[in-house]
């Protein structure tokens, strides 16, 4: 029987991140993986294939705008959806290589199969030909990740009512694809679809849209959006969606209980996620679960099994990649005896449409709610001459900073390459700088980052230079 110091079982992003950590650290490590890729659901059917085709349709839709820039294309342009989404498959199954490389280089032994407890120690891999064996682990992680969620009158039949798995590959740009969910997984579909041809309709329960999200960047997505066409049916509930052939039909109630009936050839069920931890048997090795089927941790991230540690979708906090990324390093770090820290505060948040959407820290709603005093500057990128130059002046930066000590709490962007630019404002608030701290940093000129220099200057002193 084969004897490892850790055992991971499950290789997204916080599984294969955590046994190269583990590696580094002189640990014997194995890590599990069910399918024949690695890298999990971000990897194969979540972030990377999404951006894939989030990049293809941005370049399509650019295409439109040539002719502003002096540039004239003749002829017919066209999408060609399946080599679209055959270049994203060559963009997953490169990365997905690129992580067999690195389990390679650092000498981590990978078992295709489903890990399973036999107890505590003892990690049984059944494999895709029905044969199993069972390894022997010191420690063992559960990074096992999270499913697309549906609604319980829903059937999801992965043909006309899909989930973001099937939506990364269909056939055919749709005529009208109806979005049950308004966070960041269907706008961010949605926009795909838009931009090549497809008329989107998004039904939300909430009030806005990226409802997690500070408001302000809420309402200036929504409203970019609809210019470029996006329907929007927020404080909607569904209550019925069936398939008839090829057309799709769902029903929704607004607040008054008013019905709204909307037809269309597909259906996107986004509306989250849930912990996936089916055929682990966690209860064979006494793992305790949450009431939402999470699995339970202490703050070091250990089970109610002292050498079972779990991290990522399966837990609780954000379904994010790099969090999970953050908590496979403080396991293996922590095993190793050292003291690692996370401070979940500063995870940041990114929705990759265009304009991009970031943020980190609190939001004005979470401070109002908490009675924290703060002061807020924002700067919009229409004033910015790099925004201007490039033809990208949507959006704005937010800073809110504390009102007595000047402390940065939060800050929410939205515009061209936001989802980098919160980088940024993530190091500031990690060493706790202050609004002042980052205004009387000098920022490249012209660049998308001035406007975060500048919400700086707006929120020290309302001294904004630009605006």
């Amino acid at each position: 029987m084969s004897q490892f110091d850790v055992t991971i079982i499950g290789s997204g992003p916080g599984g294969y991140v955590s046994a190269i950590r583990c590696a580094q650290l002189g640990f014997k490590t194995a890590i599990i993986e069910k399918y024949s890729s690695l890298g999990g659901t971000c990897l194969n059917v979540g972030c990377i294939p999404s951006k894939a085709l989030l990049a293809s349709s941005h370049h399509y839709e650019e295409l439109q705008h040539f002719a502003d820039h002096g540039i004239d294309v003749s002829g017919d342009v066209k999408v060609n959806l399946t080599k679209m989404i055959e270049r994203k498959q060559a963009v997953v199954d490169q990365t997905s290589g690129g992580v067999k490389y690195l389990m390679d280089k650092n000498k981590v032994t990978v078992f295709e199969g489903v890990g399973s407890f036999e107890s505590a120690t003892s990690v049984k891999i059944t494999k895709n030909d029905g044969s199993s064996e069972v390894i022997e682990s010191k420690y063992v992680i559960i990074a096992t990740g999270s499913k697309p969620s549906t609604l319980p009158f829903i059937s999801i039949d992965k043909e006309r009512v899909i989930t973001s798995t099937e939506a990364l590959k269909l056939p055919e740009v749709p005529k009208h694809l109806v979005i049950i969910g308004g966070g960041v997984i269907g706008i961010e579909l949605g926009q795909v679809y838009m931009r090549l041809g497809a008329q989107v309709s998004v039904v939300e329960y909430m009030d806005r849209i990226i409802p997690g999200m500070d408001g302000a960047l809420s309402k200036e997505l929504t409203k970019v959006l609809k210019k470029k066409g996006m329907k929007f049916y927020t404080s909607h509930k569904v209550k019925e969606v069936t398939r008839n052939g090829e057309t799709v039909t769902v029903k929704a109630d607004d607040t008054k209980g008013n019905e709204v009936v909307l037809e269309g050839d597909y259906c996107l069920v986004a509306v989250g996620r849930r912990p996936y931890t089916d055929g682990l048997n966690a209860d064979k090795a006494g793992v305790k679960m949450t009431e939402r089927g999470q699995v339970e941790v202490n703050d070091h991230l250990q089970t109610s099994v002292p050498n079972i540690y779990a991290i990522g979708d399966v837990i609780r906090g954000a379904m994010l990649a790099h969090k999970a990324e953050e908590e496979g390093v403080l396991v293996a770090e922590y095993l190793a005896g050292q003291k690692p820290h996370i401070d979940y505060n500063l995870i940041p948040g990114v929705v990759y449409t265009w304009p991009e959407v970031a943020a980190v820290g609190k939001t004005e709603e979470q401070l109002k709610a908490e009675g924290v005093a703060y002061k807020s500057g924002s700067f919009p990128f229409k004033a910015l001459g790099r925004a201007r130059a490039g033809g990208d002046t949507d959006g704005f930066v937010k800073i809110l900073a504390d009102a007595k000590t000047d402390e940065v709490l939060g800050v929410h962007m939205i515009g061209a390459r936001c989802a980098d630019l919160i980088a940024e404002a993530v190091t500031a608030m990690e060493f706790r700088a202050s609004a002042e701290d980052i205004s009387r940093m000098s920022h490249a000129h012209p660049t998308f980052a001035e406007a975060v220099k500048e919400a700086a200057l707006a929120a020290t002193d309302n001294r904004a230079l630009h605006v």
